[in-house]
């Protein structure tokens, strides 16, 4: 017959437990494979050990056992990578990715900005001067959404506005929109300092207030404006070029990446293929698709 766990070691194990399910984490399973302790070590503490692992961590975690017990031993399964064209990233309220999985309800974009509040979660707003929030209809069916904040941005709180955004106006508005009929947002809302990419950290930290952004709009189609928010919402290491132009998936809607604006302006001839990226937004839109390119 087997012998019960103490009551203790019940209560600690279910508070693990319960720890890594509010990570998402479900499936466990015991080792009943364990070998007889030598009679030197039952007079020993024996344990009992939890890890987690996936394809970049594994983590042990030991917890006191009472002495002549036979170990126990949990373990979690590694976690399956996922595909680039599936988005299924867990949305927060706050600066855990894991405090929520599913979409906030009620949620407008107010109540995200003050969630946001003035936002210390990351290193980046130890150099910014405003937060870069979003800009535009808040019911819109297209969302263009970038990298992060350039210096003219950082100065004036709004997003795209230095010449890469002036490039962008001029984009919406060859598709017969205005900027007022979209709207514009970016995966990090603090400028990156000397216009640097945004880190691993501070992306995981910021793009849980894009992802309720993106809910609360609930558009039609998001244009993703460069590597950075392309693989940020598809979760892929893949580099853009792989993609570009290709129709994806972001929360069961339609999510197209094309070359961000700044990119442009360093390489004027890939207007053209953005320009055709744009045009089949503006079919799904059911805009005039004109012929010619963007200047």
């Amino acid at each position: 017959m087997a012998e019960r766990i103490s009551e203790t070691l019940q209560k600690k194990l279910s508070d693990r437990m319960s720890f890594y399910e509010d990570l998402g984490i479900q499936l466990f399973y015991r080792d009943r494979q364990v070998a007889a302790l030598p009679e030197t070590e039952q007079q020993l503490e024996p344990a009992v050990t939890i890890r987690f692992s996936s394809p970049n961590m594994q983590k042990e975690e030991t917890l006191p056992k009472p002495a002549g017990k036979p170990a126990l031993r949990v373990t979690l399964p590694a976690m399956t990578p996922v595909s680039p064209k599936i988005a299924s990233l867990p949305v927060a309220a706050g600066p855990s990715l894991f405090e929520a999985v599913d979409k906030i309800a009620n949620d407008t974009l107010p109540k995200v900005r003050e969630d946001l509040g003035e936002c210390t979660r990351c290193k980046l707003h130890s150099t910014r001067h405003k937060i870069v929030f979003g800009d535009g209809n808040p019911k819109a069916q297209l969302v263009f959404v970038g990298e992060g904040p350039g210096a003219d941005e950082d100065a004036q709180g709004l997003p795209f506005v230095g010449r890469a955004g002036k490039l962008l106006t001029q984009m919406i508005e060859a598709m017969g929109l205005q900027r007022k009929d979209v709207y514009i947002c970016n995966v990090v809302k603090c400028r990156p300092p000397e216009n640097r990419q945004p880190e691993e950290d501070e992306v995981s930290t910021c793009s849980p207030f894009l992802f309720r952004q993106i809910d609360v709009i609930a558009p039609k189609v998001i244009v993703c404006l460069g590597a950075v928010a392309a693989k940020t919402l598809l979760q892929t290491n893949r580099g853009i070029s792989q993609f570009r132009g290709e129709w994806l998936e972001f929360r069961g809607r339609k999510l197209l990446a094309t070359y961000h604006p700044a990119y442009l302006l360093r390489n004027p001839p890939a207007k053209s293929e953005v320009w055709k990226d744009l045009q089949k937004v503006m079919a799904v839109l059911g805009l005039e698709v004109k012929k010619g390119k963007s200047n």
